[in-house]
């Protein structure tokens, strides 16, 4: 599991290991693994050209004293100073005396360069790029590899939030921990390959933010035993779909189907699409109370304007995930009142509407905006988008991320595949919180897999008969 840390932990780890380290240490160790990083992405450190972009801060630093290492190796390095009088004096001593020199001409050494070092903002740096800065990394872009050292410059490390022109990374080598930002968008996509170089941090025992991996996942995932029977694995009741929106009830019951579920009772218009699809669903006229012994309920995709059912499912007393038009018609108090456990998973648009906020501003700060959510209806919040996170309403458990997310789920009718996916996690057992993580994870993989490996593009029904593949491909 990728476990990431704020600002403010990761400099009282850094400010603990100093004062038992000899003067500048620390800065060293992390020099050293960012200039073996640079030299693998390079291939052939001998021959070639590194620039590096030195602001004023340790960063620069950093960023100084791995470029020392290189021309050590025999490349040629040299150093755009942004603040001159204000670089690291050690750093650039080194770097000097291993051969490495101070532009005269920013644009041009750039633009021959075979690599890039973004050392302009470390991990205290607040709003974007200044003009020259900014010039600089967009040149960098068009001409090499650029690597961000610690983080890529101009985002925010603490939340993900990009506030102006900001660095845009082949590679981020981080030292000691991950920064939140770096999992998190519209950073995470600006930061690309993620590099840990384990610097000797001891964090907090509990992380901010953090991601699930595949022995994670697998660790999770329900798996049937012997005696397993279909009301063992767990039964999800769906209530979905009108006759404008048939589709969205048969790809949630086709996630629940193909997440594991026993079996689904499913309740709604959309009954003959339903078992046109899947005849082995349990279909019901209705209200949801009378459909029979679930262990979940997903309610929500395609109702439309209909909210019949709503009442009658979060009065139930088992885990509900309240998705789409359901999300409509839901108020804090409907949830609090709950005993048993609730997901809601709204994309940006429809968090939006439940903080009374613009989505631009949901889309920008997607960290504190899951955050609120969850503590303001005291759920558990799944929300959708380029990264997936879920947030439990209880303070202190860290924001999970989702790694595996791709573009080509903004596609029609994903997001009911997720429900159906992720109700069937609910109904067999896991809490809202995991069930929540695992469906974002399985679902990432899902149409990573349908899009295959050149990335074509994709249908929900695909993503919901690639789970298969996907559940495979984290337990074997």
């Amino acid at each position: 599991m990728r476990t990431a840390y704020s600002v403010s932990a990761v400099r009282a780890a850094e400010q603990e290991l100093m004062a038992r380290l000899p003067e500048g240490a620390l800065m060293q160790r992390a020099a050293a693994g960012l200039a073996v990083a640079c030299a693998e992405l390079l291939g052939r450190v001998y021959g070639s050209r590194v620039v590096l972009l030195v602001g004023s801060g340790d960063n620069g630093g950093d960023a100084l004293y791995a470029g020392a290492r290189l021309a050590r190796r025999g490349a040629g390095v040299v150093a755009v100073l942004l603040s001159p009088e204000r670089a690291h004096a050690g750093g650039l001593a080194a770097l000097r005396a291993a051969g490495g020199r101070v532009s005269a001409d920013p644009l041009r050494d750039i633009g021959r360069a075979d690599l890039v070092m973004d050392g302009i903002v470390g991990i205290g740096g607040r709003g974007g790029l200044r003009p020259e800065a900014a010039r600089l990394a967009g040149a960098a872009r068009e001409a090499a590899i650029v690597v961000a050292v610690d983080l890529p410059s101009g985002v925010d490390a603490d939340t993900g939030e990009v506030p102006g022109d900001a660095v845009r990374a082949d590679a981020t080598v981080t030292f000691g921990a991950y920064k939140p930002g770096l999992l998190i968008d519209p950073a995470r996509e600006r930061a690309g390959a993620l590099r840990l170089v384990d610097i000797g941090l001891r964090p907090p025992a509990t992380a901010d933010v953090e991601a699930l991996q595949h022995a994670d996942v697998a660790e999770l995932l329900p798996r049937p035993a012997a005696e397993s029977d279909k009301y063992r694995r767990g039964v999800v009741g769906v209530v979905a779909g009108s006759a404008r929106y048939p589709g969205a009830a048969v790809l949630a019951v086709a996630g629940a189907l193909r997440g594991g579920a026993g079996a689904v009772r499913y309740v709604g218009p959309a009954a003959d699409a339903v078992l046109a699809r899947f005849p082995e669903t349990l279909v019901h006229t209705g209200p949801p109370g009378k459909a029979g012994r679930v262990q979940s309920w997903v309610i929500g995709p395609g109702l439309g304007d209909e909210s019949d059912g709503l009442e009658d499912v979060l009065s139930a007393d088992v885990p509900v995930l309240v998705d789409a038009d359901g999300l409509r018609f839901l108020t804090p108090d409907q949830v609090r009142r709950r005993a048993a456990g609730t997901l809601l998973t709204p994309h940006a648009g429809e968090a939006a509407a439940l903080l009374g906020r613009g989505r631009e501003e949901v889309e920008a700060a997607r960290l504190d905006s899951v955050r609120e959510l969850a503590g303001r209806y005291g759920a558990t919040v799944l929300l959708k988008g380029s990264t997936t996170l879920v947030a439990d309403p209880a303070a202190g458990v860290p924001v999970r991320a989702n790694p595996t997310g791709t573009g080509w789920l903004a596609t029609a009718g994903s997001g009911d595949v997720l429900s159906g996916l992720t109700g069937a996690l609910l109904a067999a057992g896991l809490a809202p919180r995991d069930a929540g993580s695992v469906g974002a994870y399985l679902h990432g993989l899902a149409a990573r897999h349908a899009a295959g490996p050149r990335g074509e593009p994709i249908v929900a029904s695909e993503v919901a008969g690639a789970l298969g593949a996907a559940w495979e491909n984290v337990v074997s």
